[in-house]
């Protein structure tokens, strides 16, 4: 649903999205992640031409996005970015009702984007009273409502309780089962981890990952945790060949595979080191992110 090549984008000298192959498949949420000033909003608006790229080419369904196709293209293509939209001294109902006529949508198209992000019992108070997360509401309705192909959110869950967190992950995850392609960038790490199939990672204006999770934590090789009666001389044992410390009573080794913990454990007890047990590290999805992206965080 997505495709690019060399896609850049360069500011005064400065350039803030480097050469992007972007590979969105159709039917998925893809979790767009990146640290602060990665270039994940800037990447975003270029998708929607917001932004004009300084070089590389843009392919949306299937099709090049030109200035000759990009009407055409962007009626499949409903989106959320920043801020939501929505004119303050208008009700929720009567922002929806222009873009019902701007668009040329039907009732039914609005009342069921209404329904679906649950903000029916709203849309007689002016947006200016809304809360953020109501806000965050009306602003998926109004890209809902057109039915696109493909739905690009910025921070979708901003500003929303853990109830309302919840129902936008539930959302996503019943598109993206519908058909809907979802490209959804956030800094809630674990809901990503939960919602996503197929992830992008952004560091410096370049891409660091895409792929699937399973792909992803297959990358980072956790340490190896032996628990022994001697963890002194066990890392004396083990320190001359791999990166070893002690964390209390544990060893930690790093930067072994299957096959050299195999070796690791057979050269304690050939030194006569009692071994208890021996386990892997267990590692999340922010784990990872975190070493790719040399702990600088979203």
């Amino acid at each position: 649903m997505i495709t690019t090549h060399e896609l850049g984008k360069t500011y005064g000298g400065h350039t803030v999205v480097d050469g992007l192959d972007l590979h969105v498949p159709q039917g998925c949420v893809y979790g767009f992640l990146g640290p602060n000033g990665s270039g994940k909003s800037t990447t975003m608006k270029m998708l929607l031409s917001l932004v004009r790229p300084t070089r590389g080419e843009i392919h949306l369904l299937g099709r090049p996005m030109l200035r000759s196709t990009r009407r055409t293209l962007l009626r499949d293509v409903g989106a959320l970015i920043e801020s939501p939209p929505g004119y303050g001294h208008l009700t929720g109902g009567e922002n929806l009702r222009l873009l019902q006529r701007l668009l040329d949508l039907t009732d039914a198209q609005v009342t069921r984007a209404v329904h679906t992000v649950r903000l029916q019992g709203h849309l007689d108070k002016r947006v200016r009273d809304y809360s953020l997360g109501m806000k965050q509401r009306l602003g998926i309705a109004m890209a809902l409502a057109r039915e696109p192909r493909l739905l690009i959110l910025d921070e979708p869950t901003n500003g929303l309780d853990p109830a309302g967190i919840e129902e936008i992950r539930d959302l996503l995850t019943r598109l993206a089962a519908g058909g809907t392609t979802v490209m959804v960038s956030s800094h809630l790490l674990g809901e990503i981890d939960r919602t996503a199939g197929v992830l992008g990672i952004l560091g410096g204006g370049r891409l660091l990952f895409q792929g699937r999770r399973e792909q992803l934590l297959a990358r980072s090789v956790p340490d190896v945790l032996v628990d022994t009666s001697d963890p002194r001389r066990a890392a004396s044992v083990t320190a001359g060949a791999h990166p070893t410390r002690l964390d209390g009573a544990t060893v930690r080794v790093s930067g072994l595979d299957r096959a050299s913990t195999a070796r690791m454990v057979t050269a304690l007890v050939t030194a006569g080191v009692g071994v208890h047990g021996v386990r892997r590290e267990e590692q999340s999805l922010e784990d990872v992110f975190m070493a790719l992206t040399g702990g600088r965080g979203l």
